[in-house]
């Protein structure tokens, strides 16, 4: 495009940092163990933890979806109620909130001991059965898991055009009508790559599994690469089980390439058109309870996280030394991890929108950036085992805890950074690419005057993302950190396991509000420029 050559060390600068150290990952895990073979890792155990993983995400993803579906065709079905964009907004809390802070939640919600039970007992009914096992897990995956899949679904609905729904009026269909001639056949495109992705993220959970699942009883292939690690330190096991999940993920990924689905444009997609079943009685009180109950769902362990940390030893537990040590490593995580992953992820999105654009290769830099997001395949604790195997012979890996964790860290959220800024780069130079190049506007003028300025809000969204993410992750620090270097996920993680509710609550909380800081300060200085 006007003359533009494909700007590619960029490219291949981050392609260094992403898929390379994943390949070094898993070069160094079979370097760990060269007599590896297949009989001498898949016995028994590892055939209950490969049967158990494939269950509990498979079994996840069916009710993450299938419960989502309903919720997202209410939300699009009632577009005009009071608190509708409040609601969707809090369907994304679940998707930034660390994860062993929403478990903690979820117990309180949920246990054995919790507000749950606690109701059914005051109503002369029997408590829940402990929450441990397949439950929990089931229970976390969902909750965590359903609300995304309603975000993913919500595009489907508004791909539909406006005649669409000016069609079925004029014939009169009814809701069930409406669902098989109309929104079904968009779902049969949309939901199968869907389910996929939410099948990796589900089989390769690692702190709900590990805190719900109450022992090597109800482990994943990820918590045993850890407890082979950390626990028996059983290299050769570690490394069977990161191939076998490598091997797994990969074809799950590559089911996913196939039932990849972008949304298509339609002329009126912007016209908001009445659909002819929105106002049925039936409809709207069948709506109401969805989305009531959505809200019941996500809200419950969010509220109980507030109310039990409130109702803590707060003074006690945040005047410790070491808990504020936690909180600035965990900042510190955060940041290292945040501006790893927009470093990498910017100089791949320019490389690909350069090929996209400029090379008019859409295809292939569509495709360089689903390389980019490696983690799909390589999950955090792969990555980790293999950089633990790596460096093990040449430095003392739990006293680099804290570099490493950011780094694994920001490895995870490079897709994160991908998602956010290569639109805007995209945009940007299929907008004033000509413009820049007749006023003769190139190289650092160039981004210091047009390209920053326009991509500045989505570069620092994503800094402040991948930033909060990385401060509230368990999955690094629990492979390399010890007691010395102590993140606030971690101490909750012992508070956990220790059964010292009180001072879990508080640190629960505090851990909320340290990543919800860490979120609103950088993006507020990503906006501070004012409109561009």
């Amino acid at each position: 495009m006007v003359g533009h050559r494909p700007l590619l060390w960029p490219g291949i600068a981050a392609f260094a940092a992403t898929p390379g150290l994943a390949a070094i990952a898993i070069v160094a895990l079979l370097a760990a163990a060269p007599d590896l073979r297949v009989g001498g890792f898949l016995d028994d155990y590892t055939s209950r933890v490969v049967q158990f993983a494939l269950t509990q995400a498979v079994l996840s993803t069916l009710l993450s979806v299938v419960f989502a579906i309903p919720i997202a065709r209410a939300f699009v079905r009632q577009p005009n109620f009071p608190g509708r964009a409040l609601l969707i907004r809090l369907m994304g809390l679940p998707l930034v909130i660390p994860v062993i802070v929403a478990v903690f939640g979820i117990a309180a919600v949920w246990g054995q001991n919790g507000a749950v039970s606690l109701g059914l007992q005051a109503m002369g009914l029997p408590r829940l059965g402990p929450i441990y096992g397949l439950t929990g897990i089931l229970i976390a995956h969902v909750f965590f898991n359903m609300p995304l899949v309603i975000r993913m679904l919500l595009p489907v609905w508004d791909s539909i055009p406006g005649e669409t729904w000016r069609l079925a009026a004029q014939v009169g269909m009814s809701s069930w009508q409406i669902f098989r001639l109309i929104e079904f056949p968009h779902l049969r495109i949309a939901v199968p790559g869907i389910a996929v992705l939410i099948f990796l993220l589900c089989f390769t959970s690692f702190t709900a599994v590990l805190i719900l699942g109450g022992g090597p009883a109800s482990a994943t292939l990820e918590v045993g690469i850890y407890y082979a690690l950390r626990l028996d330190f059983d290299i050769g096991r570690a490394v069977g089980l990161a191939l076998l999940q490598i091997l797994i993920c990969a074809v799950a990924a590559i089911v996913l390439m196939k039932f990849a689905w972008t949304p298509a444009g339609a002329p009126t997609e912007e016209v908001r058109v009445r659909r002819p079943d929105s106002a049925l009685p039936g409809a709207v009180a069948t709506d109401v309870f969805w989305i009531l109950a959505s809200v019941a769902w996500v809200g419950g362990p969010l509220a109980a996280i507030l109310i039990a940390g409130a109702a803590g030893p707060v003074l006690e537990v945040i005047s410790r030394e070491s808990v504020m040590l936690a909180a600035i490593r965990s900042v510190l995580i955060g940041l290292g991890a945040g501006v790893f992953a927009v470093v990498t992820g910017v100089m791949l999105a320019a490389t690909t929108r350069d090929m996209a654009v400029r090379a008019d290769r859409p295809q292939v830099a569509d495709r360089l950036e689903l390389l980019g997001s490696q983690t799909l395949v390589v999950s955090p604790i792969v990555l980790g085992a293999g950089l633990f195997v790596l460096l093990m012979p040449v430095i003392v890996v739990f006293d680099w805890a804290l570099p490493l964790a950011a780094l694994v860290n920001g490895l995870v959220a490079v897709p994160y950074v991908l998602r956010l800024v290569s639109p805007a780069l995209r945009r940007n130079a299929e907008y004033h690419d000509r413009l820049c190049a007749s006023l003769g506007l190139t190289g650092w003028n160039r981004i210091r005057r047009l390209e920053w300025p326009l991509a500045r809000r989505p570069i620092m969204t994503a800094m402040a993302l991948t930033s909060a993410l990385a401060a509230g992750d368990l999955t690094a620090i629990a492979l390399f950190g010890t007691g010395r270097e102590a993140t606030l996920s971690l101490l909750l993680y012992q508070a956990l396991g220790s059964y010292r509710t009180g001072e879990a609550a508080v640190l629960a909380l505090l851990l909320v509000a340290v990543c919800l800081a860490v979120f609103i300060v950088i993006e507020r200085i990503g906006n501070a420029g004012g409109r561009t």
